[in-house]
């Protein structure tokens, strides 16, 4: 190849290489302008948020109760800068943003981390029986419980006692009566840990005994045995909650659960 050529040549390839930089240069300062965060004072930042301001509508998709949601909203409001939009529709669970582009996606990249569904144990409590330390009965009784949130359980009948009465005008006689839950009552709550739960848990066994009279009238007399604590339960292994005495008997109850996680 002559010098000539090679020469031409060179003079083509500094004449282009100012012109990639340039190219360079306007790629890089677009960036950098509608990223509004990376400008350097607070009146561009609020132009080119003013530029570039767009709405977007993210979906909650496992946040199943508006605690969570409301939750999540705060997050969102403390972690970000002040001046975006954001405002829950709960009727529809979802969060409708307004901002820059990229900072929309930021927001609802955290949004999506937070919303995550609850997790789901299975309980199962046994209770067991003794008179005169002869094993009469054994009962289990299982409860699906949602990370974090009350589950109630109750199993037996409704008694109606007498609260009141009164005489209508024509001198018809009018009693009042509310009801009492007799036989098995369980009120949980889990609260997720490592490596298991803690259990917040009200066990209630209660029986009707014999009728007292009160003021002529026919009262039933409720026995009641009753377990109520918070206990650190680890997953998969039993836990002794409480063994009780009753009085005025032969009888004793061991009350245990054990807990395992199912989603």
């Amino acid at each position: 190849m002559s010098l000539a050529r090679i020469h031409i040549l060179s003079l083509f390839a500094l004449t282009l290489f100012p012109l990639s930089l340039a190219a360079h240069a306007q790629t890089t300062a677009a960036a950098v302008s509608s990223d509004c965060s990376k400008l350097a004072t607070r009146t561009e930042q609020s132009d080119c948020r003013t530029k570039y301001y767009q709405t977007r509508i993210v979906y909650l998709t496992d946040s199943s109760n508006q605690n969570d949601a409301n939750e999540i909203l705060v997050a969102v409001r403390n972690m970000f800068d002040p001046s975006i939009k954001v405002f829950l529709v709960a009727s529809q669970n979802e969060i409708v943003l307004g901002s820059y582009p990229q900072e929309l996606d930021k927001i609802e990249g955290f949004i999506h981390t937070l919303d995550r569904a609850h997790k789901l144990y299975r309980l199962t409590y046994t209770i067991a029986e003794s008179d005169a330390g002869k094993r009469v009965g054994i009962e289990h009784f299982s409860i699906i419980a949602i990370d974090g949130q009350r589950t109630t359980l109750k199993q037996g009948d409704k008694i109606p006692v007498a609260t009141g009465s009164s005489t209508t005008e024509n001198s018809t006689a009018q009693t009042q009566f509310t009801y009492l839950d007799v036989g098995m009552n369980f009120d949980v709550t889990v609260s997720s840990i490592a490596g298991g739960v803690v259990l917040k848990s009200k066990v209630e066994q209660s029986s009707v005994g014999p009728s007292n009279t009160i003021a002529g009238v026919q009262e039933p007399v409720v026995r009641q045995t009753v377990l109520e604590g918070i206990s650190s339960v680890p997953l998969g292994k039993p836990l002794m909650l409480g063994s009780i005495d009753v009085p005025n008997s032969t009888r004793h109850l061991d009350i245990d659960v054990s807990i395992e996680q199912v989603k």
